[in-house]
């Protein structure tokens, strides 16, 4: 019984992660139209999301201890996340964000296929179609503005792949290296203070730094806000702990809620259309997530 309630919390977790995650390609794009860099957008993303979960963890009592064996795949964590991230801010840039939301929630099968033949994990058909299902209703979703991106569409269909591997990557180390024994929100707080400070310099680097947004700018503020908090602070706190409670797999397929987010977003946001393929989208996604969460373990 306990196991049971734990793996439900874990599927709670998933959902609200994947959920919030989606907001991210709207208040990035909102960003980089006001003429912000990609590290920019990011040096805020993480810098704000750090300083929001760090303060909430020392108010918690939560332990920030770090033992020497957990700080290297804390460290390549942070790179994996970081990278996912910087991938999919370009990919935003050179094609249409729901292809490229699309092509990013490859990610599943890459974590479905690496914990079944390097993890001998147990082969489950349930999961597999409810990954063929998600996959097919994510590609549904996304596919009116498939053609509707600038720039370079190789740039942006190699950056999203490219996000495919490091984001799997990140969820199967939270749950198979020594950070396993780590303080969930802690982890999550390094690995954005680690992406904050990255940024910040690449932002001096390639560019002419960080630009200070007016306090008085509360739209701006607004949208700063939107990306550190939901869609990073609250995301990454809960995936860590998702897939501590449930699985790699389980948290990935969950993850279809991401493309659902940014249809529901795009719809009353920016009046977009609702298609029978957005409905058929919907549907296959929910019957995926709603096979998975009802599958005996």
């Amino acid at each position: 019984m306990a196991v049971d309630r734990i793996r439900l919390r874990g599927i709670a977790n998933a959902a609200l992660s994947s959920a919030t995650f989606g907001f991210a390609p709207l208040f990035t794009l909102l960003l980089l139209a006001e003429d912000f860099s990609p590290f920019e957008v990011l040096a805020y993303r993480w810098g704000v999301a750090y300083l929001a979960l760090a303060v909430f963890a020392a108010a918690a009592g939560h332990s920030f201890r770090v033992s020497r064996p957990q700080v290297v795949p804390m460290l390549l964590l942070g790179i994996c996340r970081a990278a996912t991230s910087l991938c999919l801010v370009f990919a935003y840039k050179n094609m249409a964000s729901g292809a490229a939301s699309t092509i990013h929630f490859m990610y599943p099968l890459f974590v479905a296929v690496v914990m079944m033949v390097f993890f001998k994990e147990k082969k489950s058909l349930v999961v597999l179609l409810a990954l063929a299902a998600s996959i097919t209703g994510a590609f549904l979703l996304s596919w009116e503005s498939a053609g509707s991106g600038n720039g370079n569409p190789a740039t942006g269909i190699l950056c999203a792949s490219v996000s495919v591997v490091t984001y799997g990557l990140y969820i199967i180390g939270v749950r198979k290296t020594k950070v396993s024994d780590m303080d969930p929100v802690a982890l999550a707080c390094y690995v954005m203070g680690f992406g904050a400070l990255a940024f910040i310099i690449c932002a001096g680097i390639f560019g002419d730094g960080v630009r200070i947004i007016p306090v008085s700018d509360y739209r701006l503020w607004l949208c700063v806000a939107g990306l550190a908090l939901p869609a990073t602070a609250v995301s990454n706190m809960t995936l860590v702990y998702a897939v501590k409670q449930a699985g790699p797999v389980l948290t990935s397929v969950l993850g279809a809620l991401e493309p659902l987010t940014a249809v529901i977003l795009g719809v009353a946001v920016f009046h977009e259309p609702f298609t029978f393929r957005t409905f058929a989208g919907i549907i296959l996604i929910l019957a995926a997530v709603t096979a998975v969460v009802l599958k005996k373990k």
